[in-house]
C-alpha cells in the first residue's frame, strides 16, 4: 500500500471508530503525524485527498475539521472515487492517448518553432512542486495540447482535446494520492521538451510513450 493510501486509511479509521466525529477538529499536524507514525508530508497528502472527497474541511488559519458527513456529501465523494475505479472508459482513454500522443510528439519535433518552445518552457516554469493540484492538472492539460497542436495535424489535435475532459478526475486523484507525482510530471515534461527543442523525433516519441504509459500503469493498479 502506498504511504499516502496508508495515511488515508488511518485517518478514516479514526472517524469510523468514533475517535473523530462530524465537526471535530483534527489534532495539530505534528501531533497527529507522530501519533499515527507517519511523515508530515504523507499526512498532508492524505488530508488533501480526504478534502477533495468531502470528508475533511481544511480551513486556512484555523485547522482541519471532519465535515458534517451528511449523506449528500459522502455520495458526491463516492461518485468521484467510484467513477475513477470502476469506469473502464478512463483507462481506455489513456490507452488511446498512449497510441496517439507519442506519434503527435514525433510530428511536433519535426516542425517545432521557437515560439512553441518558448510557450512550452513558460508552462513548465510556471509550475513547480509547490503548485496546487488544480494548477498541476491545468498545466498538464495545456502542455499536452500544445504539443499535439504543434504537430500540425488539426484532426489529431481536436481528437486529443476531446478526450481531455474524461481524464481530469484521474489526473487530480493521481496528483493527491501518488507520492512525488507533481515532481515526476514536471521532470518528464522537461525531458519531452528537451527532445522537442532539439528536433529529436524518435526521443520525443519514446519519452511521451513512457510518460503516458506510466500514468496508465498507475491507473490500472488503482482500478
Amino acid at each position: 500500500m502506498a504511504v499516502t493510501d496508508e495515511a488515508i486509511q488511518r485517518i478514516r479509521r479514526m472517524i469510523t471508530s468514533g475517535e473523530l466525529g462530524p465537526g471535530d477538529r483534527l489534532p495539530p499536524e505534528k501531533e497527529l503525524s507522530e501519533r499515527l507514525g507517519l511523515s508530515r508530508n504523507s499526512l498532508r497528502e492524505a488530508v488533501k485527498a480526504l478534502e477533495v472527497i468531502r470528508v475533511l474541511d481544511v480551513r486556512r488559519g484555523d485547522g482541519t475539521y471532519v465535515t458534517s458527513l451528511e449523506p449528500r456529501l459522502l455520495l458526491e465523494a463516492m461518485a468521484f472515487v467510484v467513477d475513477l475505479h470502476t469506469d473502464r472508459s478512463v483507462l481506455e482513454i489513456f490507452g488511446v492517448r498512449r497510441i496517439l500522443e507519442p506519434a503527435g510528439a514525433a510530428l511536433a519535433a519535426r516542425s517545432m518553432t521557437p515560439e512553441t518552445v518558448v510557450r512550452l518552457t513558460a508552462l513548465i516554469e510556471q509550475t513547480d512542486a509547490a503548485s496546487g493540484i488544480e494548477d498541476l492538472v491545468a498545466h498538464d492539460l495545456e502542455f499536452h495540447q500544445a504539443i499535439v497542436e504543434a504537430s500540425g495535424n488539426e484532426y489529431l489535435s481536436r481528437l486529443v482535446e476531446s478526450m481531455s475532459s474524461g481524464t481530469v478526475r484521474a489526473r487530480i486523484w493521481r496528483g493527491i494520492t501518488q507520492q512525488g507525482a507533481t515532481e515526476r510530471t514536471i521532470a518528464e515534461h522537461r525531458g519531452i521538451l528537451g527532445a522537442l527543442s532539439r528536433g529529436d523525433a524518435r526521443l520525443a516519441e519514446a519519452l511521451m510513450l513512457t510518460h503516458i504509459a506510466g500514468i496508465e500503469d498507475w491507473l490500472r493498479d488503482a482500478s
